[in-house]
């Protein structure tokens, strides 16, 4: 366990002017200042043990030593040199996940939802060169796709259709494992189909591999793009480097980020080199692909890739399924979702998730660790612990939470 550490200084949490901060979330009152491993501490001392881990973003824990000596070494040679020049970074980690993913060209952004945004744009450039004008993109009810206008309005979470209407248009809505639905969108506009492996944000809901491989029967049918949002499944999430390598299919266009930069800001956009339509001044960012960020994820796969990582990913993932089933076998509460690392766990009462993550947090006394859980539905919870998360910490974290499912 890497829990373990100099303490720090302690600093009352009314310290910190957090009325600064614009509100755009509820955050429980705690300032959190270090972090190692899967664990984190706050500004008062106390430990926690992190199951969230920046919502699946950390993909080797806090204050990873891979990460940090990427960071400290590119910092001495290279930060940016600009999106109008090459760096070695870049295009190193280009061809690295060209490789992995067998998709031949690779653009880099600064988050997930940049990446998203980018793959909308390329399949609209595709319909505008290859399908006579074609530009909507069928997405699905509950989706997720990120936070900026066009990748809101593609998302199917409930009530991003009025937040800051009107919408994007273009984004017609299918249901998830439901062939029929998204053959009754398809028409003369149609370019592309986008949707998330996994509904992360829906409660870790699965597109099944009989769909994925139903979608891409269809999509090569009829000329039209297959886009996979791999941005919370994708770099190890699921046990497997891909969330679709179970389904056997190769996607048109995919996008990452959150476990690409282990928690530093980094996207991609892949493409195969068919749909690699861009032309100059089409697609830019003054961030896109810097070399700082590109050296720490090219760190990143370097340790997702050694021999024997993602095994640990799947037992870790079994172990921690396997207690949380139990859980839910004395809960009554049906079958836990997921694959790998990206597990939810649905509880007896309407809004409880809310409540049983505030109790875990709180730690019962000195020796007894919080434990961060994300309440990601109001009857869900969400488990996305670092990929190398030790199995003494999983069996950690479950004791913990029927703790606090008893607390609550």
């Amino acid at each position: 366990m890497h829990a373990t550490a100099p303490a720090p200084a302690i600093t009352p949490f009314s310290a910190y002017p957090v009325q600064s901060l614009m509100t755009v979330a509820h955050k429980p009152a705690q300032v959190f200042t270090r972090g190692r491993g899967s664990w984190l501490w706050d500004s008062e001392g106390r430990r926690h043990l992190d199951l969230v881990q920046g919502w699946a973003v950390n993909t080797l824990g806090h204050a990873a030593p891979e990460i940090a000596e990427a960071l400290a070494e590119q910092a001495t040679r290279l930060v940016q040199a600009g999106p109008g020049l090459h760096n070695d970074r870049a295009i190193k980690l280009a061809h690295r996940l060209a490789e992995l993913s067998g998709l031949e060209r690779c653009f880099f952004t600064s988050s997930g939802a940049e990446a998203n945004e980018g793959a909308i744009k390329l399949a609209r450039k595709y319909g505008q060169v290859r399908r006579g004008g074609a530009f909507e993109v069928i997405t699905f009810h509950n989706a997720f796709h990120g936070r900026t206008l066009a990748t809101m309005s593609a998302s199917g979470k409930p009530g991003f259709d009025k937040l800051f209407a009107p919408q994007v248009p273009g984004f017609p809505k299918a249901n998830l494992n439901d062939l029929a639905s998204v053959a009754a969108l398809i028409g003369p506009n149609t370019v592309a189909v986008m949707l998330e492996p996994i509904q992360g944000e829906a409660g870790v809901i699965e597109a099944t591999p009989e769909f994925l491989r139903g979608l891409r029967a269809m999509c090569d049918e009829l000329g039209l793009l297959l886009i996979l949002d791999e941005v919370q499944t994708g770099i190890g999430r699921t046990g497997t480097l891909w969330g679709h390598s179970e389904a056997g299919i190769r996607p048109d266009i995919m996008t990452l980020g959150k476990g690409l930069g282990g928690g530093v800001p980094i996207g991609a956009l892949l493409a195969r080199e068919a749909v690699s339509c861009f032309a100059p001044g089409d697609q830019g960012g003054t961030y896109c692909g810097n070399a700082l960020m590109c050296a720490v994820a090219l760190a990143v796969l370097d340790a997702l890739t050694e021999p024997g990582f993602l095994p640990a990913v799947q037992a870790r993932g079994a172990q921690l399924r396997t207690g949380l089933q139990a859980l839910a076998d004395r809960l009554g509460t049906g079958r836990v979702r997921g694959r790998g690392l990206l597990l939810a766990l649905d509880l007896p009462l309407a809004d409880q998730a809310a409540q049983v993550a505030d109790a875990a947090r709180q730690p019962t006394n000195a020796n007894t660790p919080g434990l961060l859980v994300n309440a990601v539905r109001p009857q869900s919870l969400r488990f996305v612990p670092a990929l190398n998360i030790a199995g003494d910490e999983v069996a950690l974290a479950l004791t913990l939470l029927q703790k606090a499912l008893v607390a609550s």
